[in-house]
């Protein structure tokens, strides 16, 4: 490769590189890490009742400084085998359409990251109050959702940010999940 040539090339790869994400690593649970945005802080608990309401307390829930986005890894009971996940993608599909009035996905795929397989969703949501005298605006969300399995357990790494925010935290977003381990 000719010297001009190689700085052409070069250039726009150190420019990616320089605005790449600076992730930190962190231990959500026993086994489970997931490398998240130097600046993401836990979430406080009242956090976590308020935007995550569930019986079962997620494992880790980090958020930006300004509290617009979020990771989460949760853990749920599951009676489904670990060996051939490809055919719960259109079930955890549906499952994902009926939460939402609107779902445009942008992925839809099994991946494996770190050695284990994944089902992965990339998708923006829509869910609008369709009550009679209801003004509210729709909420719109950019998500990248996963889902792995154990034995008898399944793991969810989700990343969720408004819509308005998908160009900015996109890349971000798939080098968090990309940096999932589950030993």
């Amino acid at each position: 490769m000719k010297p001009k040539y190689s700085i052409a090339f070069l250039l726009p790869l150190l420019f990616l590189l320089a605005f790449a994400p600076k992730l930190k690593k962190v231990t959500v649970a026993k086994n489970v890490t997931l490398s998240i945005p130097q600046n993401f802080e836990v979430m406080p608990d009242d956090g976590i009742a308020r935007e995550y309401p569930a019986a079962r307390k997620p494992l880790g829930v980090f958020t930006s400084p300004d509290g617009n986005v979020d990771i989460s890894v949760n853990q749920r009971p599951s009676t489904f085998p670990a060996d051939d996940i490809t055919i719960l993608l259109p079930f955890y599909k549906a499952s994902i359409q009926r939460m939402f009035t609107e779902v445009q996905f942008l992925r839809e795929e099994k991946q494996t990251i770190n050695g284990r397989d994944f089902l992965v969703y990339e998708f923006v949501s829509t869910v609008r109050d369709e009550r009679r005298n209801s003004n509210m605006a729709p909420v719109r969300k950019y998500t990248l959702i996963q889902y792995t399995f154990l034995k008898d357990q399944m793991l969810i790494f989700s990343f969720n940010a408004p819509v308005q925010l998908q160009k900015d935290w996109q890349e971000t977003a798939r080098a968090v999940m990309a940096s999932a381990t589950v030993k």
